[in-house]
């Protein structure tokens, strides 16, 4: 089948699927190639944007030839448990911490793939972490941003820290922007100078070849406000705090 008929489905209709599905909606796939669980948001879903629910989860893998998980990790397994696979179909997974192999034991027939988007796939934004290699689904998640495959399943988890990496950067955007506004920045121009700054750093980051210790001893000169601001955070455990905060992340991972 052609990769711009193939049918799309969500078992898992939560906030990240949300994100996903206004993702590929806004970059052009027509709605028509969705589909979705009869659970979660999709009633809500289904009324915005027109896209069809699904009688049963059975009906939606038994139409789909790419169908996404994203439900919680908790629950993956049991969620794939007894639907109609074939080996023609991908079972795209979004699920954090849950194995192949986990999935493999319930849902034998699908390729199994696993991705980790964050929710900036909602604006074409999301740096998604793909494993195993396939083609179909990195041009699919393509529409969500840049992909990155990796060249094996134990660099998943690790790759799968920077997910809660995203939300901690968004935490350091908003303490940024209210002490800009408490300083009598107006709260719009607080959250966007802070969010475009944090932007404007990982665009640099990504675009250079140069390490990374080299671009910061560049911005931190001696007795320069960033020196000080960084002494300061150095003084305060901050790289320790936040490497014990990755740390933790991946011990939970391995345990789901």
């Amino acid at each position: 089948m052609h990769a711009s008929t193939q049918r799309i489905g969500f078992i898992g209709v939560g906030h990240l699927a949300r994100c996903l599905i206004s993702g590929f909606l806004k970059s052009g796939l027509p709605a028509e190639r969705l589909l979705l669980s009869p659970r979660g948001q999709s009633k809500t879903i289904s009324n915005e944007t027109g896209i069809e629910v699904a009688a049963s989860n059975a009906a939606l893998v038994d139409a789909c030839d790419i169908v996404f998980l994203a439900v919680r990790p908790a629950n993956a397994a049991d969620a794939v448990d007894g639907l109609p696979w074939r080996k023609d179909k991908f079972l795209v997974s979004a699920c954090a911490g849950v194995p192949i192999a986990a999935l493999a034991a319930r849902a034998q027939a699908p390729r199994i793939i696993r991705v980790m988007p964050v929710t900036a796939a909602e604006i074409g934004a999301s740096p998604t972490v793909c494993y195993p290699s396939a083609p179909r689904i990195e041009d699919l998640i393509a529409h969500l941003g840049p992909v990155i495959p990796l060249s094996g399943e134990q660099h998943f988890e690790t790759a799968t820290v920077s997910a809660a990496v995203y939300g901690w950067v968004q935490k350091l955007i908003q303490v940024s922007a209210d002490w800009s506004s408490s300083q009598g920045l107006s709260p719009d121009t607080a959250r966007q100078l802070s969010a475009g700054i944090f932007s404007a750093a990982g665009q640099t980051v990504a675009a250079s070849d140069e390490p990374m210790e080299e671009l910061l001893h560049h911005l931190a000169t001696p007795g320069g406000i960033t020196e000080l601001g960084l002494n300061h955070l150095e003084n305060h455990h901050v790289s320790e705090a936040w490497t014990g905060a990755c740390q933790a992340v991946i011990e939970r991972l391995s345990k789901n």
